[in-house]
């Protein structure tokens, strides 16, 4: 049986509309994983098997299992997206690192000593509330541990730009391969998604089994999860390598077959997610939930969320390809804010759940009014921040 890819000349007068489509698609999936950022820290308290507040909610162990097995992931594959067309538009690779720096770095050492202190300090006053605040940021800066909650992901980027700036510096056609495969995901996008899960599989799975799945590598607030360093650059640049050339003709192109069939990601999403929970099952009820887990379970269920990953994400891009390409979407409103959200937003939810830890409330009342009121208060300051000279530059 023949395949039939498109040619240059059948897509080439779709090509600005597609590339339109796809950007906007593109812009409100992301804008969606911001929301899904501030509902994981909303809900973490009350899991039921995680939980630091006396009220629980098995469901909200659902999100998280789920949210922590892609979202990250998924971050670093649309931001790798546009690696290589923007260094195209660039006279000299310098100044993309420069305009990163102003991106990621700044906002990464201003939230660092603002953001991160201010949220941490509502952990410490609940463990000791005669705790000043002056005693414990002095504690955090001078001797650890300094955490910097989820801006990790900001100078993990950086650093995976800058290696990919110079990968386009010794020559531009080095994601070719990936590119290319790609372009067979636009007809076969399962083919493609078959491929993204072995190198991703092959990249995580050992770091997990070697690492364990819990450990970090840090130096005061640079820290990143050691298991899974390999498996967030594989997905920057596989989006590199979507976007390294004709882009609207690869896998994620809205008029790609993955769009169409948006809903098979998603229903064979439900199968490793599903043996998630059935090695969560094992590690609790047979073998008695013990520190030190044997390889055989790190290796089968790092297998497990691989698959998760890369079905779950593919199932989110082609849903936002088939259905938020055009027209108003109530993502909208915060696609231009989500960035600022994302630095403000985990002060504002740790304090909230400072506030409401004492109250006799459900579970999933509290967590509702910790993303509630969390989104409002990080979108609000994201607005005033925004009118400061100069912010758009950053935010």
């Amino acid at each position: 049986m023949t395949t039939t890819y498109p040619t240059q000349a059948g897509l080439a007068a779709a090509t600005t509309a597609a590339v339109r489509v796809r950007d906007l698609s593109l812009d409100r999936a992301r804008t969606f994983l911001t929301l899904l950022v501030l509902i994981h820290h909303s809900v973490i308290p009350y899991t039921h098997f995680g939980h630091t507040d006396p009220a629980s909610w098995i469901g909200f162990d659902c999100i998280v299992l789920a949210t922590d097995s892609f979202f990250m992931a998924m971050f670093f594959l649309l931001s790798g997206l546009f690696l290589w067309p923007s260094l195209d538009h660039r006279p000299r690779i310098g100044s993309l690192a420069r305009d990163r720096l102003i991106r990621l770095g700044i906002p990464f050492v201003i939230a660092a000593f603002t953001v991160i202190p201010i949220a941490y300090y509502a952990i410490a006053l609940r463990a000791d509330p005669m705790l000043s605040f002056v005693d414990f940021y002095r504690n955090m800066i001078t001797v650890g541990p300094w955490p910097s909650g989820p801006l990790w992901f900001l100078w993990v980027l950086f650093i995976y730009t800058f290696i990919g700036g110079a990968m386009y510096r010794i020559s531009r056609h080095t994601l070719d391969p990936l590119n290319r495969l790609a372009s067979i995901g636009y007809q076969r996008p399962f083919l493609y998604i078959v491929a993204t899960f072995a190198i991703t599989a092959a990249l995580y799975v050992p770091a997990r089994v070697y690492f364990g799945p819990n450990e970090w590598l840090s130096f005061g607030p640079f820290a990143v999860q050691e298991s899974r360093i390999l498996l967030y650059a594989a997905y920057f640049f596989m989006g590199a390598g979507i976007g390294a050339c004709h882009p609207e003709f690869g896998v994620i192109s809205a008029g790609g077959r993955l769009a169409k069939q948006w809903y098979v990601w998603a229903l064979l999403a439900v199968l490793p997610y599903a043996a998630m929970w059935g090695f969560i099952g094992i590690k609790r009820g047979i073998l008695g939930n013990p520190p030190d887990l044997p390889m055989w379970y790190e290796a089968g269920y790092g297998l497990a969320f691989a698959a998760f990953s890369v079905t779950v994400i593919f199932a989110i891009l082609a849903f936002f390809l088939r259905f938020q390409r055009a027209g108003w979407s109530i993502l909208d409103p915060l696609q231009h804010d989500a960035y600022g959200i994302f630095l403000v937003h985990y002060a504002y939810m740790l304090w909230l759940q400072y506030a409401l830890y004492d109250l006799q409330w459900p579970a999933i009342a509290k967590a509702g009014t910790v993303f509630v009121l969390g989104l409002l208060l990080s979108w609000a300051t994201t607005a005033l921040l925004r009118k400061i000279p100069g912010s758009h530059r950053v935010l």
